[in-house]
């Protein structure tokens, strides 16, 4: 199969980068072989934020939580690191509202919901109610679905007496 690194223009990686993200795609069903591209592509960009979000996304479609996470955590810090970012929710919470269009702020939204999604997944309950919680103060609009998760976390379990 031909590719064309250049059908997704969006990515900001170099072409070597690209090539490696399509045969991921291309090669899907094969698990270990397309990770093997992930993690190839990984490998060759450190932390660029496209490749991280690309791993995050294969790692949790393919039902690798804990990759899913471990990916979701390096993109988080380091966008906590180019912003600089306070390590303390109190501090951070106003900067976040204050700049949440900001496409970079968004990215870390997404990603910090995704992380409680990836948690609830790995049964760590408290953890991604915890970070739901927090994406919701933020999120007026669920445009996270932090609120969704958050929703379904704290739904009372339904009575089976019927």
């Amino acid at each position: 199969m031909q590719l064309d690194p250049h059908k997704f223009s969006w990515f900001q990686v170099p072409e070597d980068i690209k090539s490696l993200l399509i045969l991921a795609a291309q090669t899907w069903e094969n698990t270990s072989e397309s990770e093997k591209y992930i993690q190839q592509a990984l490998a060759r960009t450190g932390e660029n934020t496209d490749v991280l979000v690309a791993a995050y996304r294969f790692f949790y479609y393919k039902n690798n939580y804990s990759l899913a996470w471990q990916t979701t955590v390096k993109l988080l810090d380091k966008i906590k690191e180019a912003e600089k970012f306070p390590d303390d929710w109190e501090q951070l919470k106003p900067i976040l509202v204050n700049r949440k269009e900001d496409p970079q702020i968004r990215l870390y939204l997404n990603a910090y919901a995704a992380s409680g999604l990836v948690l609830a997944k790995l049964g760590a309950i408290e953890q991604a109610k915890e970070i739901s919680t927090k994406v919701k103060e933020i999120d007026e609009k669920n445009d996270f679905g932090a609120g969704i998760l958050l929703d379904i976390l704290t739904r009372p379990a339904e009575d089976d007496d019927d």
